[in-house]
């Protein structure tokens, strides 16, 4: 059974622990206190008279807030136990837990409570094997804190931890000799600091219970305005609700605030990617520009500052290109790993250009087309002069660090992703197909910015012209027309990769596909090879390399399956999104929120639920972004000027939907649908 972790995240900090409130560091999973892509705590254990305690129930009050009701002991004797713990925490720049210790019995009692802490400064990235660091750990008994500071040159980590009752401090942790009256209370307050260098620190000489009020309510209204700017969803059916719902607080949670920046944007998700991740930021921003457009601003503003300016192999960093990972942690820093500003991947430039292109559409936001017309020219610049290496006009990929970057720079980034029907790995540099659908659709959008408010008309005319050649030319190399679908990818000498994979439901989404091809399409997306009944498999049943199991090898991505229901939807496929539509809300239904990033692709009569990998983040952007995204679908939600059009084809079992008060160029906007059934209504196809 898989162990249960419990966490509080805020921005891109986060802490994990057990289901005691316990934090210690684990191999395994990044258990501990971190932010900014460091462990502030890699030790944070609560006893009472030496005994660990057992928890009783949890509250999870908001993402950034929770509770613990323990005894002390184990599962088999705390029935009539005589003394109870609360442990509150909470999180924003800062951690804080509460500790009350309650006295049930007829007299007074005395207790030693006991706070284990410490911390190894680990960087994100090393958890597995974290190097030994020399942490200078300074106990202040009279001030009640403990500090413990890492330095290396000037890249310096410090965590404060102070209490506001009176404490015994020593190296390794907080002790507190208490007396508690018969039926009474105690209670401290535990802030942790974790101070950046470079960073704007908190005053630590500010009543620490005046802070803890402090953030709550802030966060807590934070929240609230949140919510209140997202349309309203009112449905039939609670579970659609509270799917909705949870999806907005993932989101909310998953905002941060880079240093360098003042505007929040998401960040990949727990635990592995809390910080920039240009690749999961972009599609999370278009998956939910009908709900809380305000994130991409800020994306597309910091993504263009941080475009890639200089040819730089160790960062895979190109003229144009667009980053896929920003991290702050010491490995980075210091060139050990390429991960401070790192640019492996192929997708996120074409992306930039898609999403600048269509948050002016929901928009009407001309003036930041206008302010990110050069990098976004610059993007356009990239898939071209950087991206056909071979130049037959296919966007590929080919790692420059070929010390630690990235293997493959497509979404499915694992090593031995891209593989054949037999498991064959084509040589590089390799052209992936919805790459190629992708720099199809930049190149129109970038057409259509230059023509209407860059004053470009030739740009643009130059633009339209590409993107007719290379839609000619892909549905001539990549169509396998004595299997009827698209090949995963082509080698450097232009031989289609045969397998049969979910990444063809991108070309639809993208418009490649020409139309008299995308009911074959379809019919392999909603076939029994690729789906599983909760979802699109990552890749086909009956081919040598499927593992229902592997990432990119037969699992079911909730962010991959969304943009598969948009182009089937974009093609008249109405009937097949909806099936799709309605199985990733199933496992949100089932798992409950929030969405894990990907679940096995087992054929859902094998397996009553769905059955969640063991390397799945939990909450992430993408993924919880990924239910809007469909609800969207379901609505066929779209701009058309200074107009929403509403076209729904809801699954069967949604019954009435109205989603109320839709952002976009025209103010606000109401949608309604039901789930009229749909088995008679065939294919609409509509041009791509």
């Amino acid at each position: 059974m898989m162990q249960e972790y419990v966490y509080v995240m805020a921005g891109n900090a986060f802490a994990l622990g057990d289901a005691q409130g316990d934090m210690t560091a684990d191999p395994r999973v990044p258990v501990g206190l971190f932010s900014f892509d460091t462990r502030f705590l890699s030790r944070w254990v609560l006893t009472v008279d030496g005994q660990r305690l057992h928890a009783l129930s949890r509250d999870d009050l908001t993402y950034f807030e929770t509770r613990f009701v323990l005894v002390p002991g184990t599962a088999s004797h705390y029935v009539d136990a005589d003394v109870s713990v609360i442990r509150h925490r909470s999180l924003d720049d800062s951690y804080n837990e509460r500790i009350t210790v309650l006295n049930h019995s007829a007299g007074p009692a005395e207790f030693t409570v006991r706070m284990e802490i410490a911390c190894d400064f680990a960087d994100t990235a090393e958890i597995r094997q974290p190097r030994p660091r020399r942490v200078e750990i300074t106990p202040l008994g009279q001030e009640g804190e403990l500090r413990l500071r890492y330095q290396r040159d000037r890249f310096c980590r410090e965590t404060v931890v102070s209490s506001t009752a009176p404490v015994e401090v020593d190296e390794r942790g907080m002790t507190f000799r208490i007396r508690v009256e018969p039926n009474g209370s105690w209670t401290t307050n535990l802030h942790v600091g974790m101070l950046i260098r470079g960073a704007a620190a908190r005053d630590l000489r500010a009543s620490l219970e005046a802070h803890r009020r402090r953030v709550s309510r802030d966060m807590r209204e934070d929240l609230e305005r949140w919510r209140a700017r997202a349309p309203e969803l009112v449905a039939e059916h609670d579970d659609l609700r509270r799917a909705y719902e949870g999806s907005l607080a993932d989101l909310a949670a998953l905002r941060y605030t880079p240093l360098a920046h003042d505007a929040p944007l998401p960040v990949g998700g727990l635990p592995w990617a809390m910080t920039l991740y240009g690749r999961d930021a972009l599609i999370t921003c278009l998956e939910t520009l009908p709900f809380t457009p305000e994130l991409t601003p800020a994306t597309l503003r910091t993504l263009a500052f941080a475009q890639g300016g200089q040819l730089d192999d160790q960062h895979d960093e190109e003229p144009g290109k667009i980053l896929v990972e920003n991290r702050y942690g010491e490995n980075g820093v210091f060139g050990e790993a390429a991960t401070s500003l790192y640019f492996g991947a192929a997708d996120t430039t074409p992306l930039f250009v898609i999403l600048l292109d269509e948050y002016e559409r929901w928009s009407g936001d001309v003036e930041l087309v206008r302010e990110l017309r050069h990098p976004t020219r610059m993007a356009l610049d990239w898939i071209d002069e950087y991206g056909d290496m071979t130049g037959d006009g296919y966007l590929r990929y080919q790692r420059r660090n070929t010390r630690n970057g990235l293997v493959n720079q497509c979404w499915k980034n694992s090593p031995e992703a891209i593989v054949d029907r037999t498991g064959r790995q084509p040589a590089f540099p390799r052209a992936t197909c919805e790459l190629q659908g992708y720099a199809y659709d930049a190149k129109l959008r970038g057409a259509r910015l230059a023509r209407e408010f860059w004053g470009d008309p030739g740009y643009a005319d130059r633009l339209e012209r590409e993107a007719a050649e290379l839609r000619q030319r892909f549905n001539r190399d990549f169509w396998l027309p004595h299997r009827e679908y698209y090949a995963l990818a082509l080698t450097p000498d232009g031989e289609p990769v045969d397998a049969l994979a979910s990444n063809m439901g991108h070309l639809l989404w993208s418009g490649i596909v020409e139309p008299d091809r995308a009911e074959a399409v379809a019919r392999h997306l909603v076939g029994p090879r690729l789906f599983s009944g909760w979802g699109v498999r990552t890749y086909a049943e009956e081919q040598r390399p499927y593992n229902p199991v592997g990432a990119h090898l037969g699992a079911v991505w909730p962010s991959d399956n969304a943009i598969i229901a948009a182009g089937l939807r974009r093609y008249g496929c109405d009937e097949a999104a909806a099936r799709i539509t309605a199985g990733i809300f199933d496992i949100v239904r089932l798992l409950g929120s929030p969405i894990p990033e990907t679940i096995a692709g087992y054929r859902r009569d094998l397996t009553r639920y769905p059955v969640q990998l063991p390397h799945a983040g939990r909450p992430q952007a993408w993924s919880s972004g990924a239910l809007l995204m469909l609800l969207g679908t379901a609505l066929g939600l779209s701009p058309c000027g200074d107009n929403l059009l509403v076209d729904p084809a809801l699954p069967q079992g949604f019954g009435r939907i109205e989603l109320l008060d839709i952002p976009g160029r025209w103010g606000h906007a109401d949608a309604y649908g039901r789930d009229r059934a749909l088995a008679g209504r065939g294919s609409r196809l509509r041009p791509g």
